[in-house]
């Protein structure tokens, strides 16, 4: 398939959307993993007035714990990343086409599409971040991911996988209401000819996720305290909380600890998240699209195959019928008369009982007779 017919491409399909978001976030969070590893931990309570760099923080992670620390806590993402995106390009790109039937504004359409598909992407994904960003952070006692949702869960209840999802919801229903409209924006600035651009794609990612992330840095902030509740078990339980003890332990600079790396960390994120879903959109959509081509094709071809092996004995044949009107024997004897004459004859006079009777005889006869019957004798019709 050309890619310019990209476009024009069904994108309609609920199955197609949600397979290409979940391949897409997990790509997203695995590729960039140590980078969000850094962020939280430069985003603790415990950190916030060292002055560390993304460089020294990555270094020490790696010195005192261990190579693959950075990329402790992966699985939690991967479980959670995987259904979470599914659902929220679903429920994305299903918003979008259902709004824009009713309005034609984009970015409005844009934005309440974000809105609703955070709803849902959130209520999946707040519970792995829990245990994700627990994990993460500096002596983390917890030796797997199993046994930190089990303890969290024993000691904590349930309410503790969702302690933090107004605070999410908060913080990402103006990430999505940035992203996607940027992601638009760029998307129609760079790429006017609507084609599957994978660099437009991820220049387009990369400014979206760039944006979205440096303007709510302040609320991930506060998202990570309540996540992992350094200060204790439920000593903090709400977003207003979360905000005044930060502002007491590093002001407001505090608010913006971490934002360098989270910056890094979303940028290339989004940007392999959009290109990863438009890519796997493309060949899902494609491969849909050439196995109906491929269906219809075989379909004509066996109907015409099987019109050019049928016989002509097959096919009905309708006889050649034409209208005769029936010769009576003065006729007949007027016609010989005239064939000896030099072939001038004269047509017979007939009353209108005449015609009448003539009429009366069966006029309709197929080429293939050879014999014409009238009321008083057989006469033969010669044959070409």
């Amino acid at each position: 398939m050309n890619p310019d017919e990209y476009e024009s491409l069904p994108t309609t399909s609920v199955a197609t959307n949600m397979t290409a978001g979940a391949i897409a976030g997990v790509m997203e969070h695995c590729v960039m993993y140590p980078l969000d590893s850094v962020k939280t931990r430069m985003q603790s309570l415990t950190h916030m007035h060292v002055n560390d760099t993304i460089i020294s923080t990555m270094r020490d992670m790696v010195r005192s714990e261990g190579l693959l620390r950075p990329f402790r806590g992966v699985m939690a993402v991967v479980a959670g990343a995987g259904p979470a995106h599914a659902l929220y390009f679903g429920a994305y790109e299903y918003s979008k086409e259902t709004i824009g039937r009713f309005s034609d504004r984009d970015q409005i359409n844009y934005m309440v599409s974000a809105a609703l598909a955070t709803l849902v992407h959130d209520a999946i994904s707040n519970p792995a971040d829990v245990v994700k960003q627990r994990l993460q952070m500096y002596n983390s006692p917890y030796r797997s991911i199993l046994h930190c949702a089990r303890h969290v869960y024993r000691t904590e209840g349930f309410r503790a996988f969702y302690r933090s999802y107004s605070t999410q919801l908060v913080m990402n229903i103006p990430y999505s209401a940035i992203q996607f409209p940027t992601y638009e924006f760029f998307q129609k600035l760079l790429n006017k000819d609507n084609k599957y651009n994978p660099p437009v794609h991820m220049v387009a990612g990369g400014a979206a996720g760039a944006a979205a992330s440096a303007l709510t840095t302040p609320l991930d902030v506060c998202k990570t305290l309540l996540n992992t509740q350094e200060d204790g078990a439920g000593k903090t339980t709400g977003l207003i909380q979360a905000a005044k003890k930060i502002y007491r332990t590093a002001g407001v600079m505090g608010f913006f600890k971490g934002m360098q790396a989270r910056v890094l960390y979303q940028m290339p994120a989004t940007a392999i998240c959009w290109s990863t879903y438009e890519f796997f959109k493309y060949i899902l959509t494609e491969g849909a699209r050439g196995a109906a081509w491929h269906s219809s094709s075989s379909s004509s071809d066996s109907s015409v195959e099987k019109q050019k092996s049928e016989s002509p004995s097959d096919k009905k044949q309708l006889p050649d019928l034409r209208y005769v009107l029936p010769v009576s024997a003065a006729s007949a004897e007027a016609s010989s008369a005239s064939s000896r004459d030099g072939g001038r004859r004269e047509l017979p006079a007939m009353s209108g009982a005449g015609i009448y009777g003539a009429m009366s005889y069966n006029t309709m006869h197929s080429n293939d007779a050879n014999i014409i019957t009238d009321h008083h004798h057989p006469l033969r019709r010669t044959t070409n």
